[in-house]
């Protein structure tokens, strides 16, 4: 059996190497779904992305699946509970921040899958050779960054969301030489 050549990254551990092959890059829609990927990467900044992998089964128990109407409803109860919990990263301006959310999306004009993929490029640029040729962030993150802050998101700095749309499948980073370059389906 042949195998797989991935992004550097993505041979850094068994977690890993199942998230690239699995979720990395790979178109997501759905309100949850991308409520899930914007508190998780904003719980990123600063750590690892393993650490937070690690423990996303934790974080979908402890912020009741990542339902944003559900979310919107905690209250100073939940803060204390959710600073206590071991299983996740005990933030409290970041667990603030993915309740703060949760009540942004609320008030959004527009569904939030809807408006983040309205930052999307839509011009095609050249695949990445290696991750030294990946940015950290790009015009459409800031642009996303300053839209979402205008609307009362918090943790979304353009860094994060140029992580959110690597994630998402709104950008394909996989480099030039990995096997899941260019079929990501978008």
């Amino acid at each position: 059996m042949t195998e797989l050549v991935r992004c550097a990254w993505g041979d850094t551990a068994p977690d890993y190497a199942e998230y690239h092959d699995n979720e990395w890059g790979v178109p997501l829609r759905g309100q949850d779904a991308m409520y899930e990927r914007v508190s998780l990467e904003a719980f990123q900044s600063g750590l690892s992305w393993i650490t937070i992998l690690r423990k996303r089964d934790a974080f979908r128990e402890a912020f009741a699946g990542f339902v944003p109407e559900r979310v919107a409803e905690f209250g100073p109860d939940d803060i204390d509970r959710l600073m206590n919990d071991v299983g996740i990263v005990r933030n409290r301006a970041k667990i603030e921040a993915t309740i703060r959310n949760a009540r942004a999306i609320g008030e959004l004009d527009q569904p939030l899958d809807t408006l983040l993929w309205s930052f999307a490029p839509t011009a095609a640029r050249a695949r990445p050779r290696t991750m030294a040729d990946v940015p950290a962030i790009t015009p459409e993150s800031t642009a996303m960054a300053k839209a979402l802050k205008r609307r009362g998101f918090a943790f979304v700095g353009p860094t994060t969301c140029y992580a959110l749309m690597q994630a998402t499948g709104m950008v394909d980073d996989h480099i030039s030489t990995c096997w899941r370059a260019g079929v990501s389906g978008r």
